[in-house]
């Protein structure tokens, strides 16, 4: 996984906090990539920093550092590895460098509880990309939502609207008034979290509507999000309730078939 700005801000990582042991003495580094089993660094190309790693038989650690919401330290640990190899940076005029490590012991937990996160979200948001989530109260808590009141952005006007149902593709609101000329518009949809505390906005385009029974002076609006900038952070949310699900079914006893 590459730690774009949306992975670092999802994941809690400190970049300022990471850095690159070796034979007692750090740098500071950024963490480009990274998997279950190796890492790739964007890190100083410096005589002292090569020069240890070869006097240590190419054995190194990565420092790395999370703020977790839920808690009030920082999660800070080593992660011991073997460089595997090296390659120029090529935008630094020679400055820094990318370095391959292979870990030599299984990552801590904390460390893979984030990382399955984040990539768990990322697979579900495909397999499972038109699973549509009515929230219900129960529902609003497992997502962390703040609250069904939002705002929507419907060709640069905004409008103010009630959220019925979100997927990891798309969401159905409701608003006051007609929508048949709204259909086909681009918009925003912002959304309150407050697990962590956050607003994200999505955009998308709308694309119908439809009448809510009972109700003449309110319209339904179904919008489909534009997928490639769909913020990790709101794929993580969808996912904890659709995974909460999943387990919760796989719990339930089966029938016994010979009853």
């Amino acid at each position: 996984m590459t730690y774009t700005k949306e992975v670092v801000k999802s994941s809690g990582l400190q970049p300022q906090k990471v850095f690159v042991k070796c034979l007692g003495e750090q740098w500071p580094c950024v963490l480009y990539s990274s998997s279950f089993n190796e890492t790739k660094i964007l890190a100083p190309n410096r005589p002292g920093l090569m020069e240890r790693i070869a006097k240590a038989n190419n054995l190194v650690s990565v420092r790395l550092c999370f703020k977790i919401s839920d808690k009030s330290d920082p999660l800070l640990f080593f992660i011991s590895g073997r460089v595997s190899g090296f390659s120029p940076y090529a935008q630094s005029n020679g400055t820094l460098q990318f370095i391959v490590i292979q870990f030599t012991q299984r990552p801590p937990d904390d460390f893979v509880e984030i990382m399955g996160r984040l990539l768990e979200a990322n697979v579900a948001s495909t397999r499972r990309r038109d699973e549509r989530i009515l929230l219900t109260p129960d529902a609003m808590r497992t997502i962390g939502l703040a609250r069904k009141e939002s705002t929507i952005m419907i060709d640069s006007v905004p409008r103010k609207c009630i959220l019925r149902d979100l997927s990891f593709t798309g969401a159905k609101v409701i608003i006051v008034g007609l929508a048949k000329f709204l259909v086909g518009k681009a918009c925003k949809l912002r959304i309150d979290f407050e697990e962590p505390l956050e607003m994200v906005v999505v955009s998308g385009k709308s694309v119908r509507y439809e009448d809510v029974e009972g109700r003449k002076d309110l319209t339904a609006i179904a919008i489909h999000f534009d997928e490639a900038v769909v913020p990790m952070s709101y794929k993580m949310h969808i996912n904890d309730y659709l995974g909460q699900k999943k387990n919760q079914a796989d719990d339930q006893p089966t029938p016994d078939a010979s009853a």
